[in-house]
């Protein structure tokens, strides 16, 4: 048994009936649909998810708005220790230029 050329796959290949040329085009959409549906249902998973938590935060920011309660006032404010620096430009005249 040699190895099959190219002509010989390509003449091979020409010799196949219709109908295997038919499921193998069929095959191709049917994996093509297969593959654009499964990533609707993955962004339609994720789009889902998304709304249940804003719903969810919408939910606990109605119920704060309308509880009636005042808000919480902010915290107060650290003031941490300041430091004042003093600074002072030295310039370099080891060659002599300026």
């Amino acid at each position: 048994m040699g190895a099959v050329t190219a002509r010989q796959f390509f003449e091979l290949l020409a010799r196949l009936p219709a109908r295997v040329w038919l499921q193998a085009a069929l095959a191709i959409v049917g994996f093509v649909v297969l593959a654009v549906l499964g990533f609707a249902v993955i962004a339609g998973v994720a789009v889902v998810v998304l709304v249940a938590i804003l719903l969810f935060k919408a939910k606990a920011w109605l119920a704060g708005l309308f509880a009636g309660r005042p808000p919480a006032p902010p915290p107060p404010r650290r003031v941490g220790k300041v430091t004042d620096v003093t600074y002072e430009i030295v310039e370099r005249k080891d060659d002599g230029r300026h």
